[in-house]
């Protein structure tokens, strides 16, 4: 039986997200959830590793010229070979605990629908180097439906929207696979960038990463509030027009209107797969409605706009920022239901 720090390994499924990093451990569930961030200085030509996960994440907008702190995902595939690999190398020691003492795991890994064959291999390599002795993937669309207890190996349609850090998968599901599935590179990450933008535009103040991030997830909404202001916080920046520090506030209104554009793409992602949906396995979504799940699908009020413009129920996933790791979990629990869904080939 395989345990921690012992001689067999604890075999492993990733979610390897633009935004978080997710570890689930055969027999014991989700084990380490850090954000997938680096920090790093080069000495000699060379990158070494200082601070990983939630340690890195503070690192972010205040490094020294000498320290970089970066985000090795972009829009959920690997941009920095090399550094997603020491983060993952990290994050496998730090779920066994003592490295040297365990022996390869076995590990599937989540990958966006829309990923190249190229990046698909950028990241079976990186796991195998990072110490597995087997690699494989598995479509994050599938990983989330799983996740979210949909009936997927069922003869009947069910759409799946996972939207995470970098991207928005849109997938509708039936017998196990995937009938039709559209990946948009619109996420958490990009509602962030359009929050930074609008404020610089529209007030001149430039705030950082994390300040968005948090405006996002406190008073964040895809719908214009009732009253026409909603919430509201104050929030601190650069002015730019003199250069010296500044505090204003900002209210959901502002927000809504600062978000449209990528919830806009998400919309129209979705209405594009009700379009190429087959009419019988459409007519079985109007009736089972449509799932979201990933940490965009906690965006205020999105499932109301998304309800709105295709008319169809729409239901927020329990848990679901951690969909795809539980989804991808099963998928090691279950391999022998669910190998057809797990990739091996290099």
């Amino acid at each position: 039986m395989a345990f921690l720090g012992g001689l067999f390994a604890s075999d492993m499924a990733i979610d390897l997200g633009t935004a978080n990093t997710l570890v689930y451990v055969k027999g014991k569930g989700i084990v380490l959830n850090e954000p997938s961030v680096v920090a790093y200085h080069v000495k000699d030509g060379k990158k070494q590793v200082l601070a990983v996960g939630e340690d890195a994440k503070l690192m972010l907008g205040r490094t020294p010229g000498s320290i970089e702190a970066i985000r090795p995902m972009r829009e959920g595939v690997i941009a920095d070979f090399d550094v997603a690999e020491e983060m993952i190398k990290h994050f496998i020691r730090k779920v066994h605990r003592k490295p040297g003492f365990f022996s390869r795991p076995k590990i599937i890994v989540c990958v966006p629908h829309g990923a190249t064959p190229v990046e698909k291999r950028a990241i079976r390599q990186s796991v195998l180097s990072a110490g597995a002795h087997k690699a494989g993937l598995i479509a994050e669309p599938i990983a989330a439906a799983i996740g979210a207890g949909m009936p997927i190996t069922d003869p009947t349609g069910n759409m799946v929207v996972d939207i995470g850090g970098g991207t928005t998968e849109v997938a509708v599901l039936s017998l196990g696979d995937i009938v039709y599935a559209r990946s948009v590179r619109v996420g958490g990450d990009r509602m962030d960038e359009a929050i930074v933008s609008y404020l610089r535009r529209q007030h001149n103040i430039l705030i950082g990463e994390a300040t968005a991030e948090r405006i996002k997830t406190s008073i964040g909404t895809a719908r214009m509030p009732d009253d026409g202001r909603g919430q509201s916080m104050e929030i601190r920046g650069r002015d730019l027009l003199n250069g010296v520090p500044k505090e204003t506030e900002i209210n959901q209104a502002q927000v809504a209107e600062a978000l449209a554009e990528p919830v806009q793409t998400i919309c129209e992602a979705v209405m594009t797969a009700l379009e190429a949906t087959p009419p019988d396995l459409a007519a079985d979504i109007v009736d089972r409605g449509v799932m979201l799940t990933g940490g965009g699908a906690l965006l205020g009020e999105l499932d109301l706009a998304l309800r709105e413009q295709t008319g169809l129920a729409i239901t927020v996933a329990d848990e679901s920022l951690n969909c795809v790791a539980m989804g991808t979990g099963k998928a090691l629990e279950y391999e022998k239901q669910l190998r057809h869904v797990i990739d091996y080939d290099s």
